[in-house]
């Protein structure tokens, strides 16, 4: 038997034969040819097949994994369509009179290495999409399949890397798990793996030319572990946790529809961070009770320009009138730091971290904000709407925030418009708030704690960096007594305290939370039904 470890995507035990997949290695010759113009015309034909490809992608993405995942590949097509781009590859192929397949192969490798050199994160993370497109290009030249192979049997997938393409075709009822030698937990491929449900190891220290295909193994996700031909002992427990977890699976379904009170009577909110309405469905599917983070960036993100009032209203609409009186807290865009929008047109900043985002750009473009407020208000006719304000750091924010809501119902009301009670909420997501966190209960209606950006402004990590991972650490004591500091300040002022951010699913956490009085955690909705368990079980007298 053999033992890998590598770090979790996504939890679960599966067994079964490995696979290896390889990339096909795509020589790449550097050839001279009679036709410098006909080869132009074999480069364009292959993009467009490349972006009809993708497009087919995104429609099966869009469908298994939702709008804002698949919203990938709508971004690998417009990098195809990039002037730039293409003009690299055209004046290789003109200039230097060669193949298309080494035109784009020198366009991908200086393109990519002008990525990674950058110091902007989300930028560097366009290296690897520059790739992957060129990869994609290349293989219709040479007359490759696009693809994994289609495999007869359900397997354990194994590879160097895979990208989010290869990723999306995999038929989910014929792959078991996968398990790569490189590749981040923040990457787009990660994201769509917790996303599809399937049980995943990346940084695994495999040695794929070690004759792993077609052994036996088992992937246990939730430990990190890949174990080759396991002997009879490993196999057995293995077996026995597999038991295990679909006997929980089928106890948390009961919980499906039960309120999440614990032993004593505390009833806390359990709601879900969805990022369009495509999650619906995944919402009620798990019982949410609620909807804690709608992340309306997203509906930036996914348009060419800025979207109008009539465009949000019916989005924010939908979500409400589909919760049926259930709270939706619609969190106002938060664009910037890794979630840049091109028509926004904000200038490149060397920390964007801390730079112009979220909130800053409402209150200094507030022509943009009050388009999103007043859609956002129109909306709460149809139901229990709450609106909640990302990286605030001061109470004068607040009050600017006030003074522009005021001027928002105003015109409405002058207009004849209805809109209901809004609560109107901020995020706990700097160290700044969280210390006054007791002068700014005095002027929301509640609080949630966004732990991601909160813990990385705390430990001066970039939570995106994962070189970092060892140092990153979000059971930090500093991290734990903000959180705890922030209820109790929102208490003393008779406001709710919730938590959006990841470690809200930290189930490791769940009763150290329910100990310090937290109301409500909002989680993806896969994680609602194992912390409402604990919830039930859980007597915080006695914590």
């Amino acid at each position: 038997m053999e033992r890998y470890q590598g770090k979790s995507v996504f939890g679960g035990i599966a067994i079964g034969c490995l696979r290896l997949h390889r990339k096909d290695e795509q020589q790449v010759t550097r050839k001279k040819v009679e036709e410098p113009a006909r080869e132009k015309e074999r480069f364009l034909a292959a993009r467009d097949t490349a972006v009809e490809q993708l497009q087919g992608l995104y429609e099966k993405a869009l469908k298994e994994v939702g709008e804002s995942n698949a919203a990938i590949f709508e971004i690998h097509q417009m990098m195809l369509a990039d002037d730039d781009y293409l003009d690299s590859v055209t004046n290789i192929i003109e200039g230097q009179g060669v193949n298309a397949e080494y035109a784009v192969a020198v366009t991908s490798e200086n393109f990519s290495n002008m990525f990674a050199s950058m110091d902007d994160e989300y930028m560097k993370a366009r290296a690897a999409d520059v790739k992957d497109i060129s990869e994609r290009v290349i293989a219709v030249l040479s007359g490759q399949q696009d693809g994994l192979l289609q495999s007869d049997e359900p397997c354990i997938i194994v590879a160097d890397d895979l990208a989010p393409s290869e990723t999306v075709q995999m038929d989910k009822e014929k792959v078991l798990a996968f398990v790569t030698v490189h590749g981040s937990v923040n990457s787009h491929t990660a994201i769509l793996a917790r996303t599809m449900g399937i049980p995943a190891l990346i940084g695994t220290s495999l040695d794929l030319d070690a004759g792993l295909n077609g052994r036996q193994a088992v992937v246990d996700g939730n430990a990190g572990y890949l174990y080759v031909d396991p002997d009879e002992e490993t196999m057995e427990r293995m077996m026995d946790l597999r038991r295990e977890e679909e006997e929980r699976k089928k106890l948390l379904l009961e919980l499906k529809n039960k309120e999440s009170v614990t032993l004593d009577g505390k009833h806390v909110m359990t709601y879900a961070n969805i990022g369009d309405m495509k999650d619906l469905a995944l919402v009620l599917e798990n019982g949410a009770e609620g909807i804690g983070l709608f992340r309306s960036e997203f509906i930036y993100l996914e348009s060419q320009t800025f979207p109008t009032e009539e465009e949000q209203f019916k989005i924010y609409k939908t979500v409400a009138e589909t919760m049926a009186g259930k709270r939706v807290i619609i969190r106002t865009l938060d664009i910037g730091a890794d979630k840049q929008c091109d028509y926004f047109e904000l200038a490149k900043e060397d920390n964007p971290a801390m730079g112009l985002r979220a909130i800053r750009i409402c209150l200094t473009r507030p022509e943009i904000f009050k388009t999103q407020l007043r859609a956002l208000f129109r909306a709460s006719a149809y139901g229990k709407i709450a609106v909640m304000y990302p990286m605030i750091t001061s109470v004068s924010e607040v009050k600017k925030i006030q003074e522009i809501v005021a001027e928002v119902k105003r015109e409405l009301t002058e207009e004849k418009i209805s809109y209901g009670q809004v609560e109107q909420g901020i995020m706990i997501e700097t160290p700044a708030a969280a210390m006054i966190s007791d002068l700014l209960a005095k002027e929301v209606d509640f609080f949630s704690i966004g732990t991601n950006d909160l813990t990385q402004y705390l430990l001066a990590i970039d939570r995106q960096n994962q070189t970092l991972d060892d140092f990153y650490d979000s059971h930090h004591p500093a991290v734990l007594r903000m959180i705890k500091l922030t209820v109790e300040n929102a208490h003393k002022e008779g406001i709710w305290c919730g938590i959006c951010g990841e470690l809200g699913a930290d189930l490791s956490l769940t009763r150290q939370f329910l100990a310090m009085g937290v109301d409500e955690l909002s989680v993806s909705p896969g994680r609602i039904l194992p912390i409402r368990k604990i919830i039930r079980e859980t007597d915080t007298t006695a914590l």
